[in-house]
């Protein structure tokens, strides 16, 4: 019996409505460069090294959103339109989840052996909020000032996985109701562009000089950089991308990285509010531009300094690098190690992409790529038991009490018994 072929023509009609995602299976190389040097920033940031490299987080940000909307929109395409929301938070699942859980229970068994009792106290409290991917809702309710109380919390750093995990369960949805019938790519486009002019405006309103937290780890404030980051994934971008030629974008890839790099030399924190009136958005939007310029060219010169192989290695285990180099930082201080600058920052480095590594090796590319039981009921039962055995462990540990030679001098400065110099904190990032 012969095969019609209208089917066939209605399916390219439908690919043709929603436009080509810029992802798909092809990797691109200067992604992992990028994803490396904005880890890097966050790394030397920490350590007191770079001043800008807290900016690291929005790129980190903005990378999350471009390529988390390719792979739906590329999956749409192949589905007519639809999105697989359950496998699309297995997949994520399986790819956060179980470096999380090891982090958080191997941090709190280190904080339990070396770490200070305030040190301690303090990861027993945020350790719930965290493994409920609510870290950064938690620190604003308690009103834990980002830029001043970093080193008293041993899980500040993971506010930014909060947010990512809190947009990775609504903005599929979004997508899911959007991208159907005629025109979805452009739909999403416009829901992406609106919703980032609206967390700007949010951003806004909400910054106060006293105190830059609530706009900074809010995720209605800092959605801008997800969205933007999603936004140039769409066929409109895409498209005005290709018709602009390699050798436009190549020289704009340029442009964009040079003011990028001196942006990040020039920032300088909670001192610079006008960050948040519009600093946080413009970069936002350079670094999508930049996205989206190195898709479309991976092969210029800009495309390759990003691909050196130095920056992909550490794009490639960024994940794990991030999670660890906080306790890391915490529990290697200054007195333990007996090391000051330079010298302790590359102990700690050291340190950082040890730990990073071993969690990629044998945490996160065999649960990932191998395990079979990650799957499906398995894998829910297998999540179900981690979070058990992390409940477990974190009502084991007993909470220390305060004693009567102990003080902890970030507590009397929120009491206002001592002011605050900025001597004993550092702000601190994340990813």
């Amino acid at each position: 019996m012969p095969t019609s072929t209208k089917p066939v023509r209605t399916h390219r009609r439908r690919h043709a409505m929603i436009g080509p995602a810029p992802s798909g299976k092809r990797h691109i190389a200067p992604l992992d460069g990028l994803r490396g040097l904005a880890v890097l920033g966050v790394l030397f940031f920490h350590a007191g090294h770079f001043s800008g490299g807290f900016l690291g987080v929005d790129l980190f940000f903005v990378l999350s959103g471009f390529l988390i909307t390719g792979l739906l929109l590329k999956e749409t395409q192949a589905r007519d339109g639809r999105v697989d929301l359950l496998a699309f938070w297995g997949r994520r699942a399986r790819r956060l989840l179980p470096a999380l859980a090891v982090t958080i229970a191997g941090t709190l068994l280190l904080v339990w052996a070396l770490g200070p009792p305030s040190l301690l106290r303090y990861a027993l409290d945020d350790a719930p909020w965290v493994t409920a991917n609510l870290a950064n809702w938690h620190f604003i309710a308690d009103q834990v000032g980002y830029w001043n109380a970093a080193d008293t919390r041993i899980f500040g750093h993971l506010w930014s996985i909060a947010v990512e995990e809190q947009f990775y369960l609504v903005w599929p949805l979004a997508i899911g109701l959007l991208a159907r019938g005629r025109n979805g790519g452009r739909r999403v486009a416009v829901v992406a562009a609106a919703g980032a002019v609206v967390s700007l405006v949010l951003m806004i309103v909400f910054t106060t000089p006293v105190d830059t937290t609530r706009v900074y780890e809010g995720t209605d404030t800092r959605a801008f950089s997800l969205l933007l980051g999603s936004l140039m994934a769409t066929p409109p971008a895409t498209g005005l991308l290709a018709r602009a030629g390699e050798r436009a974008t190549a020289w704009a890839s340029l442009a964009l990285a040079c003011g990028i790099g001196a942006y990040w030399a020039l920032s300088d924190g909670q001192k610079d509010l006008s960050l948040f009136q519009g600093g946080l958005f413009l970069h936002a939007l350079a670094a999508a531009l930049l996205i989206g310029c190195l898709t479309q060219a991976p092969r210029t010169a800009v495309g390759r300094a990003f691909a050196a192989p130095p920056l992909r290695w550490c794009g490639l285990v960024s994940y794990s690098l991030y999670l660890w180099h906080w306790p890391v930082y915490l529990l290697l201080s200054e007195e333990r190690l007996g090391l000051r600058g330079w010298s302790r920052t590359a102990v700690v480095l050291a340190v950082s992409l040890a730990a990073a590594w071993l969690s990629k090796v044998l945490v996160e590319d065999p649960i990932r790529f191998r395990a079979r039981w990650a799957k499906g009921r398995k894998g829910a039962a297998a999540l179900l038991a981690a979070f058990a055995a992390l409940a477990t462990l974190w009502a084991l540990i007993p909470e220390p009490q305060a004693g009567a030679g102990t003080v902890d001098v970030t507590e009397l400065i929120s009491a206002g018994a001592l002011p605050h110099t900025g001597a004993a904190s550092r702000p601190l990032a994340g990813p």
